[in-house]
């Protein structure tokens, strides 16, 4: 005789989770506890000791990712299994980092509901077919992003895009960049422009952290030292003033 699975059921839809646990009591190697309303969840799950909670997806206002966390704590031998769940890949990832073992997705049919039961029971942890291939395009993606700022870095800035860095992180305004190098100031906004670009950042302040942080204290080799701006000369302001008809001059004679 196979050993009996207790299942204690959370979903905030009366009529719903009724439901699924009347089906449920038709397998007769499974034990339904279904959360009463009112009474804390984490202490219902403390009491009946489950071995599975099949939890909805929505349950508590959305905030199902952080009660699966808790219910691990409240029922360590407890495994948690998502049901409901719409495949969208930021919400499986969450649930994912709780550490829930199996997920049911909404269109899924009795049988494959009880299925994950046991199997998860079991000890196996239960991903659809439809939700595995988000999941490897997203650690493929954030492989590539770890990677992209070293090919960056070290491969695809210009010499020029080096002295300006430098020179930023001077203090230095565009158009006085482009005074010490002898350049147009819409050049050192193309440079600006693609060094953001190439570096992932979004500001002048983040360029200037990066030259002081990063790309210094790599032994990059210096930028040529540039003269500051030479100051423009003094504006001689002329003021005269009224005297009576026939007796205007200048103060400056």
């Amino acid at each position: 005789m196979p050993k009996t699975i207790r299942v204690f059921v959370l979903e905030d839809n009366r009529l719903l989770g009724d439901g699924i646990a009347a089906m449920l009591r038709g397998q007769r190697d499974l034990k339904v506890v279904v959360a009463a309303r009112g009474i804390d969840p984490l202490r219902q799950a403390r009491e009946t000791k489950p071995d599975i909670v099949l939890l909805a997806a929505g349950f508590g206002d959305n905030q199902s990712s952080c009660l699966a966390a808790t219910l691990r704590e409240a029922a360590p031998d407890a495994k948690v299994v998502v049901m409901g769940l719409l495949p969208v890949q930021e919400d499986i990832l969450e649930f994912v980092r709780a550490g829930v073992c199996g997920f049911v997705l909404k269109e899924a049919a009795l049988d494959e509901l009880v299925g994950t039961i046991r199997t998860v029971a079991a000890g196996a942890k239960v991903l659809p077919h439809s939700l595995a291939g988000m999941l490897f395009t997203d650690i493929a993606n954030r492989t590539a992003k770890r990677r992209a700022p070293e090919v960056t870095e070290s491969e695809r800035l210009t010499q020029r895009e080096r002295q300006v860095i430098d020179l930023i992180s001077d203090g230095l305004s565009n158009k006085e960049i482009a005074q010490g190098l002898c350049i147009a100031t819409s050049t050192v906004k193309g440079h600006v422009h693609s060094i953001l670009e190439k570096l992932a950042l979004r500001t002048r302040l983040q360029i200037a952290a990066y030259a002081r942080n990063g790309y210094r204290a790599t032994g990059s080799p210096p930028s040529s030292p540039v003269p500051p701006p030479a100051a423009s000369p003094p504006r001689v302001l002329r003021i005269e003033r009224q005297s009576p008809p026939g007796r205007r001059r200048s103060i400056d004679g």
